[in-house]
């Protein structure tokens, strides 16, 4: 059946309830396989931002901050449970409004389960500490000890190419610590966000712990930033984005996961053909437009040409059609807009003196797998994220040479080594300037109770269950003195 009769109309979540905006105005969610209409969302005013706000606030005061641990975490692990009994509709929700191929949106809604069972079980093991108040001189009559505690509101704002993943990874720890979330999905990509906090809320998730609302950037993004009542500001996205939160957030702890150009290095020793199937994944899953895609490949030279003749021949293999069929292996990039900045990189990065192995050209919402040899450290495809199907294989001799020309970058988010030597595992996991190094593994993979996020202009704060957890509590000191 065409999508084009199909129009589901969402309004804004706020309170626990499905709510029109006070002005009326809507938005067409639009499949960027095809171009048609999928869904309408309700527009977000000032009027609804405010609502939603004041909802989150008062849920925290008078409701989670209160509750017992034991019962958030039922309501988490009963929300995994909900997402996974869902998990077909979720993942169809997920292809239809980011054009992403339905295997890889049940492998999203998968990880997305997996978070909220995670969240329940860090729900329950929330600990302080107790000092040795003791070990300074002339303090022995007194203890001490510290609690966390919630922030209160958490700000959270979200990207368009995980529409449920990375929304989850922000959601659920900030709900197993007690606070409160006030979230603007991608204007995009919202569906998945407004099924969530309906699942969240069927558990049982007191009404206006969970607020979704969908708007632009200029209105929703901007008061979400800037309200006071607003504790803490967690951001996925672009660096020029997250520089402007951060100059306008005022004294909210902020936590910002950008932008990367992630290096993966392929020595002399590594198993070639793994290497290359790995790389071939980290490249060009959901059209490259990951944070953490392999975007540039680092290849001893005694084993380029080998590991160009498999990559190469594995990328001629790759299908590129519709999203929802299931041999689909690469949909559209998001919109025509990134197909035309991708193609103006590549123009570019030819004319500077690229060699094109593979592809180099785009059409419409689709562009094709592109690999490019011979590139320079300036050129935009290389220094700059490509958050598009593009990946470089740059050969290199030694392994000093490898980290210097991997951290000769603004970004330093995750890296994959792949070697069988020990000794050169370690000296790359310790030189290489990012948040997050796997070894025979590609930089793409991230796991869900693992701290994640970057150093330099890849962001701030560390993602991962129990880490966001860390970032969204506040620790109190309690000391008591006595007469013993």
């Amino acid at each position: 059946m065409s999508n084009k009769n199909i129009k589901e109309k969402y309004g804004l979540w706020i309170g626990g309830k499905n709510i029109k905006g006070k002005d009326g105005k809507t938005r067409n969610v639009i499949n960027p396989y095809n171009g048609e209409i999928i869904a309408e969302t309700a527009v977000a005013s000032k009027e609804d931002v405010n609502s939603a706000i004041e909802s989150a606030l008062r849920t925290f005061q008078e409701t989670t901050k209160k509750m017992p641990s034991h019962e958030i975490s039922e309501i988490l692990y009963k929300t995994s449970g909900l997402i996974n009994e869902l998990s077909e509709d979720f993942a169809r929700t997920i292809s239809l409004e980011a054009g992403k191929p339905i295997g890889e949106c049940r492998g999203e809604v998968s990880r997305a389960v997996q978070v909220f069972r995670l969240a329940a079980e860090e729900a329950n093991r929330m600990e302080g500490e107790v000092v040795p108040i003791d070990a300074v001189e002339g303090s022995g009559s007194r203890v001490g000890f510290v609690v966390r505690e919630p922030l209160g509101v958490i700000g959270a704002i979200t990207p368009f190419n995980f529409p449920l993943n990375l929304v989850v990874h922000k959601v659920a720890p900030a709900l197993a610590a007690k606070n409160t979330v006030v979230l603007k999905p991608a204007g995009t990509t919202p569906l998945s966000s407004l099924k969530l906090a309906r699942a969240l809320h069927e558990a049982g998730l007191p009404g206006g712990a969970f607020n979704v609302i969908t708007g632009s950037g200029s209105v929703v993004g901007d008061m979400i930033v800037k309200d006071e009542r607003i504790r803490m500001l967690t951001f996925t996205g672009s660096v020029p984005v997250g520089k402007e939160i951060k100059e306008k957030s005022g004294l909210k702890k902020v936590a910002l996961e950008l932008g990367a150009n992630c290096p993966n290095i392929v020595c002399a020793d590594a198993d070639i053909e793994t290497a290359a199937k790995s790389m071939v994944v980290a490249s060009f899953a959901y059209a490259g437009q990951v944070c953490i895609s392999a975007q540039r490949i680092y290849v001893h030279k005694d084993v380029e040409k080998k590991f160009l003749k498999i990559f190469i021949d594995l990328v001629k293999k790759i299908k590129i059609g519709d999203p929802l069929k299931e041999d689909t292996d690469m949909g559209p990039m998001i919109s025509e807009e990134d197909v035309k900045r991708t193609q103006e990189w590549v123009d570019e990065a030819k004319e500077q003196g690229a060699k094109v192995l593979l592809g180099g050209k785009g059409k419409k919402n689709i562009f094709v797998p592109t690999v490019l040899t011979e590139v320079k450290p300036s050129m935009k495809v290389i220094c700059q994220e490509v958050f598009a199907p593009i990946v470089s294989i740059i050969p290199f001799e030694t392994r000093e040479e490898a980290v210097e020309m991997a951290n000769d970058s603004v970004f330093g988010l995750q890296a994959g080594v792949f070697t069988q030597d020990i000794n050169t595992a370690l000296y790359f996991a310790y030189s290489l300037e990012v948040g997050g190094v796997w070894i025979n593994d590609s930089s793409i993979y991230r796991q869900q109770n693992a701290p994640y996020g970057g150093v330099k202009n890849s962001g701030l704060g560390r993602e991962g269950i129990k880490y966001t957890m860390e970032e969204m509590t506040e620790r109190k000191f309690i000391g008591i003195k006595g007469p013993f």
